[in-house]
C-alpha cells in the first residue's frame, strides 16, 4: 500500500511539474522549504521558552519551599532555645542552693566539704557547657532569621514590582477596558490578555489598526522596564484550519500571531529584544470551554527578574 501511495504521489508530482513552468515550480519549492525551516525554528523556540518558563516556576517554588523550611527551623530552634534557657535557670537555682548548703555545712567535716565542693564544681562546669550551647543555638537562630528576612524581602520586592507593573499597565490601557483586553496579576506575574477580535481578522496574522494601537500602548508602558521577561503567547480555538498555504494549522497560526505582536513591540519602542520572546500554544490552553471566542487570544506575560532569588538559592 505504501508503494501504491508512492507511485500515485510521484505521478501527481510529475503531472504538476508538467503543468507548472520549471522556474515557478522551483520558486514554490524554495518558499515551502523556507517556510518549513521557519516553522521548525519557531517550534524549537517554543520548546526553549517552555523550558525557561518551567525553570522560572521551579525556581520560585524552590524559594517558597525554602522560605517555609526556614520558618519551621526558626520555630524549632526557638523551642530548643527556651528549653535550654529553662535548664540554665534550673542549674542556676541549683547552684545557688548548693552554695547556700556549702555555707551551712562549713562547720561539718572536711570530707563532706570536699564532696560538696566537687559536686559544685561539676555543676558549674555543666552550667558553662549549657550556656555555650545556648549561645551557639542563639547564633544559629539569628543567622537563620537573617536569611529568612532576606528571602522574604526579595520575594516581597518581586511581588511588589508585579503589582506596581499591573497598576501601571491597567492605567495605560484604560481606553481598552471592556473591549476584549484584561490585565491581571497572579503568582508574581502580570498577564495581559487580548481577545483575537481586538487584533486580527478571522484566520489572519496581520494586526489591524485598533489592535496595533493597543500593542503600542503596551510597548510604551514597558519600554523602561528592563528587569523583566516578556513572553507573548498566541492561542487559538479548536476550529481546525485546512489550508495548503501558511498558516496551515492552529500551531502555525498561534506562532505567527505571537511573532507579529513581538515585531510590533520591538520595532516601535525601546523595549530590549533580548527580554522579548514569542510562543504558540495552539488550542491546548483554553480559558472558557463554553465560549471558544475567548480562547482565541494573545497573552503577554511579564515576569519580574528572578536573578536575585536564583543567586540567593545557589548561595544558601
Amino acid at each position: 500500500m505504501k508503494s501504491t501511495k508512492y507511485w500515485l504521489g510521484l505521478g501527481m508530482a510529475l503531472a504538476f511539474v508538467a503543468c507548472v513552468p520549471k522556474k515557478k515550480f522551483t520558486e514554490l519549492t524554495d518558499k515551502k522549504q523556507k517556510a518549513d525551516q521557519e516553522i521548525e525554528q519557531l517550534r524549537n523556540l517554543n520548546e526553549k521558552l517552555d523550558a525557561n518558563n518551567k525553570e522560572c516556576t521551579t525556581g520560585l517554588s524552590t524559594a517558597k519551599k525554602e522560605n517555609i523550611k526556614l520558618a519551621q527551623d526558626t520555630s524549632k530552634y526557638g523551642k530548643e532555645n527556651r528549653s535550654l534557657r529553662d535548664q540554665v535557670d534550673n542549674l542556676s537555682t541549683l547552684n545557688d542552693t548548693l552554695t547556700q548548703k556549702m555555707n551551712t555545712l562549713l562547720v561539718a567535716s572536711s570530707k563532706e566539704n570536699k564532696l560538696l565542693l566537687e559536686e559544685l564544681k561539676r555543676k558549674e562546669n555543666a552550667l558553662k557547657v549549657k550556656e555555650a550551647e545556648v549561645k551557639e543555638k542563639e547564633n544559629a537562630i539569628a543567622e537563620r532569621e537573617a536569611k529568612l528576612q532576606d528571602l522574604q524581602r526579595m520575594m516581597a520586592a518581586k511581588d511588589s514590582a508585579a503589582q506596581a507593573l499591573r497598576a501601571k499597565l491597567t492605567k495605560a490601557l484604560e481606553a481598552f477596558r471592556n473591549k476584549g483586553l484584561t490585565v491581571t496579576e497572579r503568582d508574581g506575574k502580570v498577564y495581559i490578555s487580548m481577545e483575537a477580535k481586538l487584533l486580527f481578522a478571522s484566520g489572519s496574522t496581520a494586526v489591524d489598526a485598533k489592535g496595533r494601537e493597543a500593542i503600542l500602548e503596551i510597548a510604551q508602558a514597558l519600554q523602561d522596564e528592563n528587569e523583566v521577561e516578556i513572553i507573548v503567547e498566541g492561542h487559538t480555538d479548536t476550529d481546525r484550519i485546512n489550508s495548503s498555504s501558511i498558516p496551515r494549522d492552529n500551531w502555525e497560526l498561534s506562532v505567527l500571531r505571537a511573532t507579529e505582536v513581538v515585531k510590533i513591540m520591538s520595532e516601535n519602542s525601546t523595549v530590549k529584544p533580548e527580554i522579548l520572546s514569542a510562543a504558540g500554544r495552539s488550542e491546548f490552553h483554553p480559558v472558557d470551554t463554553n465560549d471558544k471566542s475567548k480562547n482565541r487570544r494573545i497573552e503577554i506575560i511579564i515576569q519580574p527578574s528572578m536573578k536575585e532569588i536564583y543567586q540567593w538559592i545557589e548561595k544558601n
